[in-house]
């Protein structure tokens, strides 16, 4: 997945398919996270990397957000 140089290659059709694809992928890695915790049976490795897809995922979808809704200063 190399998302962050494809961005201005991309319609804002496939852009905002591709951001509730990266929302919807962001959220059950959150759900995994939390179960993993309460659970208290997922090793710290693994609770590191899922985080830290998470936090990647969450770049991403800023990135598409911004590509999306520019801020425009007027």
């Amino acid at each position: 997945m190399n998302a962050f140089g494809d961005l201005s290659m991309k319609t804002e059709e496939v852009l905002r398919v591709e951001l509730e694809e990266f929302r919807r992928e962001h959220r059950d890695l959150d759900e995994a996270i939390c179960a993993l915790q309460d659970r208290g049976t997922a090793d710290q490795l693994t609770l590191q990397r899922l985080k830290k897809k998470k936090l990647w995922l969450r770049d991403i979808i800023a990135r598409i957000e911004d590509r999306l809704y520019p801020d425009i200063i007027a």
